[in-house]
């Protein structure tokens, strides 16, 4: 993972679970969520930044969509949650040369709540 943490991806998400309805083990999609607040002088900020990275990521191999998540008690506080096929499709996105230049925008809007400005996790079970 870079210093400088993934970026939002373009939406189109869905779900999935194992035949029998419960989660499994295995290759599974992962979910990467970046927290990111709006400063009170650019409070639509955050928002532009997002937009811009999405339409500039999409068709981006191994990317299912993103969401932007404003937080119910703060409208300056956000959250951009990815889907991605795999672990893998996500890494190996994140280590292309196109990751940074592309992300850019969003980087100065970053937070760290418990001092990661974002956190990459592996779907282990779905309903």
């Amino acid at each position: 993972m870079t210093s400088d943490g993934p970026a939002p991806v373009p939406a189109s998400t869905s779900a999935s679970t194992t035949a029998n309805g419960a989660g499994g083990s295995g290759a599974s999609r992962a979910r990467v969520l970046i927290y990111t607040a709006a400063p009170s002088e650019e409070p639509g900020a955050v928002e532009e930044a997002y937009h811009q990275i999405s339409r500039d990521l999409a068709g981006t191999p191994g990317l299912l969509g993103n969401e932007l998540l404003r937080a119910a008690d703060d409208p300056a506080a956000f959250v951009v949650m990815s889907e991605w096929e795999s672990l893998a499709a996500f890494r190996s996105w994140e280590e292309g040369a196109a990751h940074r230049g592309t992300t850019t925008p969003l980087r100065r809007y970053q937070r760290a709540p418990d001092g990661r400005p974002f956190g990459v996790y592996e779907v282990t079970a779905v309903y």
